[in-house]
């Protein structure tokens, strides 16, 4: 099945590129209430589930034994841009499990925040690990192994307890079961799962509405989420799309983006989760669905708040003098 063009960019009357790909809006008892394209292939998530994989943080009480505050449990599941808070945040979540950033294993990256990279540069300062957009989520799979009396060099195997609890956590929340032939390396080195993008959406749906899963994997979801709706900015970083869509809605929309044209989010108040998947795996593109997927979600219950996302799924276009070039714009989504 190929999936059909959800995005297009313009320039001038002309659509000079489009990208194709899939959604799935899905309620907690696994309806569909809109979706497009093939819904049903495995896909990897990548970053866009860190909410799920930060839950046994919470679960097991070491977020609590930890003092972790709601901007630490955003933090948690962060792909933030290595910010000088991001990393001072880090690096004191880590202090408090009595390590530091030796201990982690996501490799080290410049931050993705231009303007702080460059501003090391000028200083002639090396990125650490902490700098990593994932930083703040392993420290959290750290505490939890310091909490659990765990081993922590090799925290990122596959065999180990870490790892272990959070595919189980996956498991529960996309209904099925995640073995070998569906695991692949992600980025920051843990194991990554491939699942429908109509389980990933129903998992956030679950958590939101507390339907389908204990009330104790409710609670720890719902937490992770309204900390990282409180402060978009520690799970994302400044102008980024995760806080953009987050600010547009305060309190009422959760989004998190993932590597290869990957989004999740949930709408609360509606008890829904959604996924979606740029086939290509362009930004561009999976940010504008994104919104548009927002503005379909809400399009019956606030038109006002629809109007507001359907103007982020429509963005003009300009070159380096700040003419107008073109738009890309998501297709009207059914």
């Amino acid at each position: 099945m190929e999936n059909p063009v959800l995005v297009e960019v313009t320039r001038g009357p002309l659509v000079e590129s489009f990208h194709r790909g899939a959604f799935a809006l899905v309620a907690a008892d696994g309806k569909v209430i809109a979706s497009q394209g093939d819904i049903a292939r495995p896909v990897f998530p990548r970053s866009a589930i860190k909410v799920f994989q930060a839950i046994p943080l919470v679960e097991t009480g070491a977020a609590a034994a930890f003092g972790f505050t709601p901007e630490d449990l955003s933090l948690a599941c962060a792909s933030h841009a290595g910010e000088p808070a991001h990393v001072a945040r880090a690096d004191a979540i880590l202090k408090r499990a009595g390590l530091g950033a030796d201990a982690l294993e996501c490799g080290c990256h410049w931050p993705s925040s231009q303007a702080v990279a460059f501003d090391m540069v000028r200083r002639d300062q090396e990125p650490t690990p902490l700098h990593n957009n994932c930083s703040g989520k392993h420290a959290g799979f750290l505490c939890t192994a310091v909490h659990r009396g765990e081993e922590t060099a090799g925290y990122v195997g596959v065999n180990h307890p870490v790892q272990l609890r959070t595919k189980a956590v996956m498991e529960d929340l996309v209904g099925q079961s995640l073995n070998l032939d569906v695991c692949g390396t992600d980025g920051c080195s843990i194991p990554t799962y491939a699942a429908p993008l109509q389980g990933f959406a129903q998992g956030f749906a679950k958590l939101v509405s507390g339907q389908g899963i204990s009330p104790q994997r409710a609670e720890a979801g719902q937490n992770l989420i309204q900390a990282c709706m409180a402060h978009p900015w520690e799970m994302s970083g400044t102008g980024r799309a995760c806080q953009t869509l987050m600010e547009t809605a305060p309190g009422r929309v959760f989004v998190k983006t993932g590597a290869e044209g990957v989004f999740c989010g949930a709408l609360p108040e509606l008890g829904l989760g959604f996924a979606l998947k740029i086939d290509d795996g362009a930004h561009r593109a999976s940010e504008t669905l994104a919104a548009a997927v927002i503005s379909r979600a809400v399009r019956d219950s606030d038109r006002d708040l629809a109007e507001r996302f359907d103007a982020l799924a429509q963005r003009t276009i300009h070159n380096w003098e700040e003419i107008e070039t073109g738009e890309i714009r998501a297709y009207q989504l059914l």
